[in-house]
Formats: structure tokens, C-alpha cells, sequence
């Protein structure tokens, strides 16, 4: 699926890209409103596909003062087919929350980020994935230096609270398995590849050293599973 403008996957034409930025944009827009908006397609390319679905009647064109704008039809038999084509991408991500909230173990943190995050995906392109996994046995978190404030102290302490306890070995094979699960299901869903980012609750909470992906996430991500990052 392009996850720039899913609605490819559906119709190549510019009459789904445009059912889709008008059944987002919840007022009438100009012709060149809904070409800024578009993911594809000329203005002129649009203006005429606008007026084929005028003709038809799923779209409805009023005059406003010196404009013509143009708003879905809500009572024509296909606008519900339009407001599915507005919500193909959060129909994805909807479903990747609820897949994450059946796990046991369940991921401390799981968001999109890259691509996909920023609509910049491809039909070609993986979508990323970031998956925070609770304490596996073995793993340890990392020796910090002395603090030198009460506050400092104090914000280590509360960190150290929110680590859940160590998982078990099955419990470590169950999140394993969910995650080839995780992989099937995106690629039936979307056509996409996953590329999952698994890493500990101790590499990424450890303030000083971060993933180097956490700007990133910061900036990009779709959540799926906890909160996003809020560190300095």
C-alpha cells in the first residue's frame, strides 16, 4: 500500500484522492484547496476529475461569494465509501493497537515512525515499527553515574519504580512470537513489509545513553502502545 495516498491501492484515478482530502476536510474547499491537499495529482487534473464526480453526484458544488467549493454529498449511497478512503491509514493503525493491546507480554512502548510515520511511504516501503520489550532474564540496566541533585536522585528512583519485573523465559518465547504474528498481520493489511525495532525497557530509558532513533521518534511517531518520549 502507498501509505502517502492509500487510496491508490483501491483506484488510480484522482477521484479517490479527492473523496478522501474532502471527507478530511470537514468544510467545502475550492478546487485549489483540495490540490494542495492532495497526495497526487495537478490542479488542472483535479479540476477536472472534480467535475466528473459533480456530474455524478457524490460531490456537491456551491457558490460562495467569488468560489465555487466543492463538500461531499452525505446523502449519497457511496459518501460512506469516501470516508473510508479518508481513514485507510488510521484503519491501519487501529488495528495495530488492537493487536498490541492482546499481547502477553505487552510492549512499555510501541509507535510507526519513519516513513510510514511522516506519509512518505512507498508501496515498497517497510513500515518501522519501535517495540519496547519489559526486563528479559539477563538483561541489566546499565550503572549510572552519582547524581549530584535531590531532584536528580529522585527522578532516578521514580524510573526505577516504573520497570516492571523481569519476564519469564516463556514469556520472553510468547513476545517473540508475537511479533511474527505482528509481521503477518501488517503485510495482510497493508502489502507492506514490517521492520521491527525490539529493544529493552533498560536501553530505552537509559537517559544517557538513548536509542539513537529517539529524536526521531519523538518527532514522527504514530503511537500504538504507551507514551511518547518526553525527555530534555
Amino acid at each position: 500500500m502507498d501509505l502517502t495516498d492509500p487510496t491508490r491501492c483501491v483506484a488510480p484515478s484522482l477521484d479517490t484522492a479527492i473523496l478522501a482530502v474532502l471527507a478530511a476536510s470537514g468544510r467545502p474547499l475550492t478546487v485549489g484547496e483540495v490540490a494542495l491537499n492532495a497526495a497526487r495529482g495537478s490542479e488542472i487534473g483535479i479540476r477536472r476529475s472534480m467535475a466528473r464526480l459533480v456530474e455524478q453526484g457524490i460531490v456537491k458544488a456551491t457558490e460562495m461569494g467569488r468560489n465555487r467549493v466543492h463538500e461531499i454529498n452525505d446523502d449519497h449511497v457511496a459518501a460512506p465509501i469516501a470516508l473510508l478512503l479518508a481513514g485507510l491509514r488510521l484503519e491501519l493503525w487501529k488495528r495495530m493497537r488492537h493487536e498490541l493491546g492482546e499481547w502477553n507480554p505487552k510492549p512499555s512502548v510501541a509507535c510507526v515512525f519513519g516513513s510510514a510515520a511522516r506519509r512518505e511511504g512507498g508501496p515498497d516501503s517497510d513500515i518501522d515499527v519501535l517495540l519496547v520489550h519489559p526486563p528479559f532474564p539477563g538483561e541489566k540496566r546499565r550503572l549510572r553515574p552519582q547524581r549530584h541533585s535531590i531532584t536528580e536522585a529522585a527522578g532516578d528512583f521514580i524510573d526505577w519504580l516504573s520497570i516492571p519485573a523481569v519476564a519469564s523465559p516463556s514469556a520472553v518465547e510468547r513476545w517473540h512470537s508475537q511479533i511474527d504474528r505482528l509481521h503477518v498481520a501488517v503485510r495482510n493489511w497493508s502489502g507492506n513489509a514490517l521492520q521491527v525495532v525490539d529493544l529493552s525497557i533498560f536501553e530505552w530509558t537509559d537517559k544517557a545513553h538513548p536509542p539513537a532513533l529517539y529524536e526521531e521518534v519523538r518527532r514522527d511517531a504514530v503511537m500504538l502502545a504507551g507514551t511518547a518520549p518526553q525527555r530534555p
